[in-house]
């Protein structure tokens, strides 16, 4: 299974990188690539799920942020721009689903 270990590898690189990259908020990736950090741990608590590990949303964002959401929030995150609401909320951008 070198394919998973690779993935496994390039997971783990993201986060890292996510993590360092405190500038980049959540609502600016969702309008530039469709997903963030909240998404992110979605995914990997859908996974541990699937895995027959339940998980709860708490647990699965702090191991996407690095430290508690709250925490990660009071110290990193910005109000959101009024350009980048009208594009988050922009009915016309394809779905992510």
């Amino acid at each position: 299974m070198q394919q998973e270990r690779y993935e496994a590898a390039a997971f783990r690189r993201l986060l890292k990188h996510l993590q360092t990259r405190t500038d980049v908020q959540n609502i600016d990736l969702m309008n530039l690539a469709g997903f963030c950090r909240n998404c992110l741990a979605d995914w990997y608590r859908e996974a541990a799920s699937d895995d027959g590990l339940p998980m709860d949303k708490q647990t699965a964002r702090t191991l996407i942020y690095g430290m508690p959401p709250e925490e990660w929030k009071q110290r990193y995150q910005r109000p959101a721009t009024a350009e980048a609401l009208a594009q988050f909320n922009d009915p016309s951008k394809p779905s992510t689903e």
